[in-house]
């Protein structure tokens, strides 16, 4: 059975955060993406142009910390972090801190395909995509006023935001969006604590073979070229025979545990399933020591688990002869 799990980022993400039009615009963005992989499974297409497809959609819109809408570094850029993963072959690419490519998921392919390498970070990853004519956008392109304005409250406060936390605005959290269907504006919320980031997908294709991608723009405000999990294969992204796996929430904590490799340890070792595998690492192992988020997962079989421990996640999934579910909150 072919199958296709997404996610935007998971989080503080209260019911009361967003208006239906804010709500009904990131639905519209989830289920776009979702359609545009799994048309490509339906057809035919392996896994891994699946996961890449779908996440280049959720990079191309601004409403998600990944491509187009990436936050601001504390130096006012942007840096880029993804990875990608073929199951069955175990083959692997990832990028970290790239500034101009448009999609940073295909110059982590590039790096799987036309190199012996796993990781590349800026500027080589950058120099990588442009002699491989992959798009690349000069710095207007990743601007977007909301961003701009999480920056600023972060350096007012002299902290990083984890991943997406909106900036205070009541005035523009009550102001409905017009064309809910574009992504031309990115709501600003009222909740302070409120988070999302990385986004992600994985799949089973007709042949059985797995794939995971990750993308993301990281934290608003960070120093020193910081680096999360999601391009470090084992912790943010994974991908085998049994499971392929794609994380969001507070990186370092994904890191130290491994997350997305304890999974698959977990279903080879122990003998779990994936939902009982992924419970365990999402619940008992990463909650206990404060690593907020979550995952999503397909195993062998198609079958698609999407746990997490915040108060929500933007998530969605489609399997063969199914429909599809977006949802983002905790019981939606």
């Amino acid at each position: 059975m072919f199958a296709l799990a997404i996610h935007g980022g998971a989080g503080t993400i209260a019911r009361a955060s967003l208006n239906p039009a804010d709500e009904m615009r990131y639905r519209a963005a989830l289920e776009t993406a979702l359609n545009t992989g799994y048309d490509l499974l339906r057809d035919g297409a392996s896994a891994l142009d699946c996961v890449e497809a779908a996440v280049r959609s959720l990079e191309d819109c601004p409403l998600f910390n990944a491509g187009r809408g990436a936050v601001f570094t504390h130096e006012g850029h942007h840096e880029m972090d993804a990875a990608i993963m073929a199951g069955h072959t175990r083959l692997a690419g990832a990028v970290a801190g790239v500034r101009q490519v448009q999609n940073p998921i295909r110059a982590a392919r590039l790096v799987m395909e036309k190199t012996e390498h796993v990781l590349l970070a800026y500027p080589g990853a950058d120099e990588l995509a442009r002699e491989h004519d992959l798009p690349l956008q000069p710095t207007e392109y990743f601007f977007t006023q909301h961003r701009h304005d999480q920056l600023q409250e972060a350096l007012r406060e002299g902290r990083m935001r984890l991943d997406h936390s909106q900036a205070q605005d009541t005035d523009s959290a009550a102001a409905p969006l017009d064309e809910p269907e574009k992504f031309s504006e990115v709501p600003v919320i009222a909740d302070p604590n409120w988070k999302k980031g990385t986004v992600g997908a994985v799949a089973r294709d007709v042949y059985g073979h797995l794939a995971a991608a990750t993308s993301t723009g990281g934290m608003t405000n960070k120093r020193y070229a910081r680096i999360g999990d999601t391009p470090i294969i084992g912790a943010g992204t994974w991908a085998d025979t049994r499971c392929a796996i794609s994380c969001t929430g507070h990186g370092e904590y994904f890191i130290r545990a491994v997350a997305a490799y304890d999974v698959a340890c977990l279903m080879e070792y122990k003998n779990l399933s994936l939902e009982e595998a992924c419970r365990i690492v999402v619940h008992d192992k990463l909650a206990p020591d404060g690593g907020e988020g979550g995952l999503i997962g397909i195993d062998a079989a198609g079958n698609v688990t999407l746990p997490f421990n915040s108060e929500g996640m933007y998530r969605g999934s489609r399997s063969e002869g199914g429909g599809a579910m977006v949802a983002i909150y905790k019981f939606s």
